[in-house]
């Protein structure tokens, strides 16, 4: 089994910048894929970033430029960082790491709630 314990969700005015991390620990694949996905009220979860062992990143659209997703793979930790925060970037985001031959097994954490706003 793995878990996920997920940190550093915040208040923070429009503009304001905020550092994310997950930790994972349990039963972790040496190849895997660790990334956040966010939901707001109303609307369904959405990828943020991801980025695998190997460094390989995958940014959505709404990400690319402002947020910079980077890990510890000896810590088994994620951080993204995000910049130039928006009201719209408002939401729980969650974090997941998938492993496996086909990156079939799929793990959540609880959430942290992200609030932009003045």
């Amino acid at each position: 089994q793995v878990q996920l314990v997920e940190s550093g969700g915040a208040l923070v005015q429009p503009g304001g910048s905020l550092r994310l991390s997950c930790a994972a620990s349990g039963s972790i694949f040496s190849i895997n894929a660790m990334g956040w996905y966010r939901q707001a009220p109303g609307k369904e979860r959405e990828l943020v970033a991801v980025i695998t062992t190997g460094d390989i990143t995958n940014y959505a659209d709404s990400a690319k430029g402002r947020f910079t997703i980077s890990r510890d793979n000896a810590k088994n930790t994620v951080y993204p960082q995000m910049n130039s925060l928006q009201s719209e970037d408002t939401a729980m985001y969650y974090c997941n790491l998938k492993q496996g031959p086909q990156f079939e097994y799929a793990y959540w954490g609880r959430g942290t709630q992200v609030t932009v706003s003045s």
